[in-house]
């Protein structure tokens, strides 16, 4: 029997029947005060799986949700709390999608032509590239969850955001009993969930389209255990490549590979190769279990030797530098005068015999914008830029992401000048005191020896944290990173100007921005992005402007990101990143000043 009943008001939704449901969540079609229809997705507090909530007691899959806005994701309109008799729950109400599921359609037509396949998996990887820039992996891409929509003449979307999370090496935050092992990549199987099991997944689901059928079939009533079994005995043998065009079959072969280090690690990676499938050669063919160790040894350190290259873009400097940055006038006019013009003007730094900086961390509350003004920054000075993140050096050889870094730095100097931003610094360099295996030592100090001097090399490093005391203190010496910058909560002419960056374009009324400033007073850039995206959704779905009001209510509904607990201890980890930034600057002892 369902919580809710037919009937049942929830906010400003009428329930219309029960979907499907589970131990801890159902799923309804509700509809508005205009008959237009929705989805309403229940969660059951009190059921609901440790791992699936938040340490602050939000349901993961609705904080994920929130902050995915992209044509080819289903989209979120609201959230809210609802008290019954069985407990507190949690709701979340989506758009109802109509049209029909990518498993239907294959299982009605069989294989779909080669060109309608490639525009159907073109959508599902520009929604995978835009979750993976936000750090988010689907982890259940099946044809299951692609609905093909009847709203955009079948433009592809994925569904089903249960399984959403960040990187995951071990335990993974979700519950795996659901998922189907034979769109799943082999090291899911051990809990490491990342950009590339992502890509193994759109592949094998293209693999299916061009097909009629699933790639390893599996009995789907087995347990898990045994299934995960079985497909991992197939998958020792050659992948049958019946039914695939020979002009896909280099994309299947790479993307399906046995060896995980011939796979794709990026979406933009396989987006190009789609669009000029004649390139790709495929991977070596699965020889199942070798039988001489030599072969085997010269395989495996083949693989760690191709592992090693480095797949991050330089990008070359495009936008408007510091003018595209909304506010933060003193932090800007700092950095010119204090990093900036010696950088630029090499000349003049040794007329005055003035030592380049290697580089600076940019530390602060979470969604502040710090990766964005390390971009920037880049612009600012005209130098090239690299963003890394931690899993683009992560290796599953021993001293493998030691070999990643030092690639990576050799990239730098060869594209110098460059900016080498490391997103999320603590979770490269962590601090060597604290219970950390070998191999995490071996990498800190890989990086500490390529930070020494480094802008010698033409390369400037700028590192962001949300929790710089975690970070090895011996990288935030002088002669490393040379300077902590403190990035804080937006004020008020900041916010102003980012509410007017980001309305600029979009069919408004009139607006107050300096009241909406006022109104917005602890939001951080991401929020302030974050209720714009959505008074701009409500707009578009009542087909009027951007109003005033609109603004004022959807700013009132969202609570800024970041507590006021949370910003006592950066005012905590502010003093002691300053104390230490003092120390570092004072004379050593033994040397005397004028």
């Amino acid at each position: 029997m369902s919580i809710l009943t037919q009937g049942q008001q929830v906010n400003d939704y009428t329930v219309e029947y029960l979907i499907k449901a589970n131990a801890y969540c159902e799923t309804y079609r509700v509809a508005d005060a205009d008959g237009h229809p929705f989805f309403l997705k229940l969660f059951i507090i009190k059921n609901m799986p440790e791992k699936l909530m938040t340490k602050g007691g939000q349901v993961k899959e609705i904080e994920y949700c929130q902050k995915l806005m992209h044509q080819n994701i289903i989209s979120y309109i609201t959230s809210g709390t609802l008290m019954i008799p069985e407990g507190v729950c949690h709701y979340m109400v989506t758009v109802y999608f109509s049209g029909e599921l990518l498993v239907e359609k294959i299982e009605r037509e069989g294989a779909i032509p080669v060109d309608e396949a490639k525009r159907i998996i073109t959508g599902v990887l520009h929604a995978v590239k835009y979750m993976h820039d936000n750090d988010l992996l689907h982890n259940d891409i099946t044809p299951r969850n692609i609905m093909l929509s009847a709203k955009t003449d079948g433009e592809p979307e994925l569904i089903d955001m249960g399984h959403v999370s960040r990187s995951t090496s071990g335990v993974p935050p979700f519950d795996t009993a659901d998922l189907e092992v034979q769109y799943c990549a082999n090291s899911t199987f051990a809990g490491m969930y990342d950009d590339s099991t992502d890509l193994f997944s759109v592949v094998a689901v293209f693999y299916t389209m061009l097909t009629g059928r699933g790639p390893w079939p599996v009995d789907t009533s087995l347990p898990r255990r045994d299934a995960v079994h079985e497909v991992k005995k197939l998958r020792k043998e050659e992948l049958d490549m019946e039914g695939v065009p020979d002009e896909m079959r280099g994309i299947i072969s790479r993307g399906l590979s046995s060896n995980p280090e011939d796979r794709y690690k990026t979406a933009s990676l396989l987006l190009h190769d789609l669009d000029d499938p004649s390139v790709v050669e495929p991977a070596s063919p699965s020889k199942g279990n070798r039988s001489a160790t030599s072969s085997r040894d010269r395989d495996d350190d083949d693989a760690q030797a191709r592992e090693t290259a480095i797949d991050i873009e330089v990008q070359k400097g495009k936008g408007n530098g510091f003018k595209d940055i909304a506010g933060m006038e003193d932090m800007k006019d700092m950095l010119n005068k204090r990093v900036i013009f010696i950088l630029r003007d090499k000349e003049l730094a040794q007329k005055y015999r003035l030592t380049p900086p290697n580089g600076m961390l940019l530390y602060g509350p979470p969604g502040c914008g710090k990766s964005f003004f390390a971009e920037k920054f880049a612009e600012e000075t005209g130098f090239n830029f690299m963003l890394v993140k931690a899993s683009d050096l992560g290796s599953v050889y021993i001293h493998g992401t030691q070999g990643k870094i030092a690639e990576l730095f050799k990239k730098a100097e060869k594209n110098a000048p460059t900016v080498i931003c490391f997103d999320e610094f603590d979770a490269f360099v962590p601090n060597r005191s604290d219970d950390l295996g070998n191999h995490h030592s071996g990498e800190v100090n890989e990086f500490l020896t390529q930070l020494n001097n480094c802008s010698q090399r033409g390369i400037f490093v700028i590192a962001t944290s949300n929790r710089p005391d975690k970070i090895d203190p011996a990288v935030l010496r002088t002669g490393r990173i040379d300077k902590m910058v403190y990035v804080p909560l937006p004020d008020q002419v900041a916010r102003r100007e980012m509410l007017k960056i980001h309305l600029k374009g979009r069919p408004c009324d009139e607006l107050d921005y300096e009241k909406l400033a006022t109104l917005s007073d602890g939001y951080v850039a991401s929020d302030i992005t974050y209720v714009v995206n959505e008074a701009a959704m409500i707009a578009a779905f009542n087909g009027t402007n951007i109003s005033q009001e609109l603004m004022e209510t959807t700013i009132n509904g969202i609570k800024p990101s970041v507590k006021g607990d949370a910003l006592k201890e950066y005012d905590r980890i502010r003093d002691k990143m300053e104390g230490n930034e003092r120390r570092n600057s004072m004379p050593k002892i033994g040397f005397k000043t004028s």
